[in-house]
């Protein structure tokens, strides 16, 4: 067992008062035990305590509740890491998401578009350059012009091999590209996509991250509207800790002229949606965090500012997202907003990007034909 996960491991049991605050609120952990019990019961070389980890959303809802600050999302992450280092993390289940992955770093779909002086880049993410590429256009333009010198990055943060556990790919794939930005200039990254918001706060050394919606407050253009209807909100759990970006989103919402009723769970303590790498192994505990959010939404619409969120949630409740919202207000709320799907979405993503060569000045540009690990070697 590798150091790093023996010291969660006691941390975990010796901080954790078995109050049953986070079995309450997750499926996952009612199902396994408090985290002061799996702890307690972890082996490493048991076959079912490999896949257990597997099947936590890592959502973070049971570090938000804690009474006593521990954190096990953060160790059913490290178990996930030393399932991986054994040889034991690699389930056929996740192919897909890996595969998703992959095409994002490729050559095929990424593009780094950098003008002269640039310091700042926009960084829209996989899903929402996929199902809203159009957004992606006009949100830089409506950046742009606070920023004249802005880039464009379409790439992946790679945070689904972060969350599978694979930490050395991770570390060099994100590593390359923060250390390609730092090195041409690049100071601060502007992020549509909640994860790629997490990551960068987490890893991106050298670079300030902002939600673009942060960005959008500022913007005369999102100003007042008359919609005059009644939402609820859904905070993806990325950000669930990221008090300006929750704050942000709903300033956004209200300036449409819309009211913001909070179902139970919201901002620091929002659900997930079920749309995250557990769901590939264990299904039943993915949909149960959907089924929960179509009931504490009890029949209102629900904007949420997460391409992946509003993809999972849309099959379950009216769901909007907030860019939709924006720039097609009443389309948006009378769910007419075409939305592309897969497989249509890598198509609207190879658009995107000839949009961004033709039409950006750039004094740096490239495709990405970096490649970690065993891949690399070939």
């Amino acid at each position: 067992m590798g150091p790093a996960l023996r010291e969660r491991l006691q941390a975990i049991s010796s901080i954790c008062i078995n109050c049953d605050l986070c079995e309450k609120e997750c499926a996952f952990l009612r199902e396994r035990g408090t985290p002061k019990e799996i702890a307690d019961s972890y082996g490493p070389s048991a076959l079912d305590q490999q896949v257990m980890p597997f099947e936590c959303s890592l959502c973070g809802l049971c570090t938000a509740v804690c009474p006593v600050s521990a954190d096990p999302c953060d160790l059913f992450l490290e178990m996930r890491k030393e399932a991986v280092r054994r040889g034991r993390g690699n389930y056929p289940e996740q192919a897909v998401l890996s595969r998703y992955e992959k095409r994002g770093t490729s050559r095929t779909f990424s593009y780094y578009g950098l003008p002269e002086g640039c310091e700042s880049v926009f960084f829209p993410g996989c899903t929402l350059s996929g199902t809203r590429s159009q957004r992606v256009i006009q949100v830089y333009q409506r950046l742009k012009a606070g920023i004249p010198s802005l880039g464009i990055v379409l790439d992946c943060c790679t945070k689904p091999s972060h969350d599978l556990g694979k930490e050395d790919y991770f570390t060099t794939m994100f590593g390359e590209m923060r250390d390609y930005l730092v090195a041409w200039g690049v100071r601060s990254v502007l992020v549509a996509c909640p994860s790629c918001y997490k990551v960068f706060a987490q890893y991106g050394e050298g670079l300030a991250v902002r939600s673009i919606y942060e960005m959008l407050v500022d913007d005369e253009w999102t100003g007042a509207r008359e919609l005059a209807a009644t939402v609820t909100v859904h905070d993806p759990c990325a950000v669930r800790f990221a008090a300006p970006v929750l704050a942000a989103a709903r300033k956004l919402i209200g300036r449409q002229g819309l009211t913001v009723q909070e179902m139970p769970h919201s901002g620091r303590t929002t659900l997930c949606c079920g749309e995250d790498a557990a769901g590939f192994l264990s299904r039943d505990l993915a949909q149960k965090w959907g089924r929960l959010r179509r009931e504490e939404a009890g029949g209102r619409a629900m904007v949420t500012y997460c391409a992946g969120c509003a993809n999972a949630l849309s099959r379950l409740i009216p769901t909007t997202h907030l860019l939709d919202l924006l720039f097609e207000p009443e389309a948006a709320l009378s769910g007419r907003v075409k939305v592309t799907k897969p497989p249509f979405t890598y198509w609207k993503r190879l658009r995107l990007k000839k949009w961004f060569k033709k039409h950006l000045p750039v004094a740096v540009t490239r495709e990405r034909t970096f490649t970690a690990g065993l891949e690399q070697s070939r």
